[in-house]
């Protein structure tokens, strides 16, 4: 009995070996490569972006989804401002910081009580043409780091719209412009498209705004953000066009006639959040899902609604805050270095009844945010497991960075999440340390928060497919799938 017991222990033994995965302490960043995208930043020759606006209506799907729309990152788009790869660093950082302090600012208020309409009322005594206020450009809200092409109206005008998850409601700028920022197409002319609708006020789409009047019984929206800049014109509802071919109608969207700078050249905003007037909900969806290009190529995904989730993702318990539909919510329970959970109290995460806390996913918020306590918790592992690798200075929000001139590649600590239903994502070394400089200078890419909210960025997201299985609450991350 003891040998038939000890043969069926090396067996399952064996079996046992080869199924679950080693827990690996290290892995392998490839500085090479990283410091080669820093450079290819500013090789992007002029023919490649004319061939990039030229090509207007093609579009491919990554899965079987009916409706899919290309994916690119800002550089795309971008223009020429930027002297090194240092300076476009601090830039992107400084749009973070407006961005993050702008969704924290919209917590806050929800959480007790406090709506957009009770801040600031539209001057409705005044025509759409002629209303002002502080407008500031709106690049320093950091949303427009992904953006996708789309047709709108009928015949479809194609237009560079943001993508954003923390937001609501979509809205382009159009024609008469009362203040309209420079974009890469022509504005949107309402008066050439056939199903250009404006929305009465007594309309369910007008009464969900959260800032709205009435002007000869048509709704005006407004839609401002923590920066001070905002949006404001008619809402009514249009066509619109994925890949030159697919279109869903009716759908609700502000035709801003007064819109200042905002995002390098796009003609407005697709709102992915979890409110009735985003896209994914207007269109019924039961799903979305994207992937992020690394922010340093001019590649391209897509975004997809309706697709089947992978079947080798890893998912997590999505939530709601029911203070505020329109974020997604982590149900986050831990982070672990090189194997081991940090000592981080449970609270930490944890969404609160009353809407306060918690952890966000968001795909406009570059940098992960994490409560004080639970950053230097992570950074101070993090660090312990890098003592042979020489530090430098810190660089704007990132206070730990290392000088990796001399290095082909170098093995760092792992780092992944953990969540309540006891799965885990790994991260790829690359979405965690990575390049402030061509020179070789690396910093670990998370920063602290005094807020109660948590924020997953997309630099930790890029190159994973991320779906949002709205029907069955679960967010689902999947590797290669772009």
């Amino acid at each position: 009995m003891a040998v038939l017991f000890f043969c069926f222990f090396l067996v399952f033994s064996s079996v046992l070996s080869r199924t679950l995965p080693p827990n690996s302490k290290t892995t392998v960043l490839d500085i090479s490569s990283s410091l080669g995208k820093t450079l290819d930043v500013f090789s992007l020759n002029s023919q490649a972006k004319n061939s990039f606006y030229d090509n207007q209506e093609t579009s491919f799907s990554s899965s079987s989804s009916l409706l899919s729309l290309k994916l690119h990152s800002r550089v795309a788009l971008r223009q020429a401002s930027d002297i090194d790869y240092k300076s476009l660093t601090v830039a992107r950082l400084g749009r973070d910081s407006a961005r993050v302090k702008s969704l924290q600012t919209r917590v806050d208020l929800a959480v007790h009580g406090i709506s957009k309409a009770d801040l600031k009322p539209m001057e409705t005594q005044l025509e759409v043409e002629a209303l002002r206020g502080p407008v500031i450009s709106g690049t320093s809200q950091g949303s427009g780091e992904y953006f996708s092409r789309v047709g709108i109206g009928r015949p479809p005008s194609q237009v560079y719209m943001v993508l954003d998850t923390g937001s609501d409601v979509n809205w382009l700028q159009c024609a008469p412009c009362g203040d309209c920022y420079q974009q890469a197409d022509p504005i949107f002319q309402p008066a050439s498209s056939s199903s250009f609708s404006p929305l009465t006020c007594e309309a369910q789409q007008c009464r969900s705004l959260d800032v709205s009047e009435c002007r000869n019984g048509t709704c005006l929206y407004e839609v401002s953000y923590g920066d001070g800049s905002y949006t404001v014109g008619d809402f009514v509802t249009e066509t619109v066009t994925f890949g030159g071919s697919a279109s869903v109608n009716n759908i609700a969207i502000g035709c801003g006639h007064n819109n200042e700078g905002l995002f390098v050249g796009a003609g407005g905003l697709i709102g992915l959040g979890g409110g009735l007037l985003s896209f994914p909900s207007q269109i019924k969806a039961t799903s979305f899902s994207y992937c992020l290009v690394d922010r340093d190529s001019d590649a391209s995904s897509t975004l997809d609604f309706d697709a089947a989730i992978p079947t080798d993702a890893v998912t997590a318990p999505l939530l709601r805050n029911p203070k505020l539909n329109t974020f997604y919510y982590l149900d986050l329970t831990g982070i672990s270095v090189a194997g081991e959970l940090l000592s981080i109290q449970p609270s930490t995460f944890k969404l609160n009844d009353n809407g306060d806390g918690g952890v966000i996913i968001d795909s406009g918020t570059a940098v992960t945010r994490l409560q004080t306590d639970a950053y230097n918790a992570l950074r101070d592992a993090f660090v312990k497991g890098t003592k042979n690798l020489p530090s430098t200075n810190g660089v704007a929000l990132f206070d730990t960075c290392y000088n990796l001139a001399s290095r082909k590649s170098v093995d760092v600590p792992t780092v992944s999440f953990h969540f309540s239903n006891g799965k885990q994502l790994a991260l790829p070394a690359k979405n965690y340390l990575i390049p402030v400089d061509s020179t070789g200078t690396f910093c670990f890419a998370f920063a602290p928060t005094s807020s109660s909210l948590s924020i997953l960025g997309n630099v930790q997201q890029q190159g994973t497919r991320v779906s949002y299985d709205l029907a069955n609450s679960l967010i689902a991350f999947s590797s290669n799938k772009c």
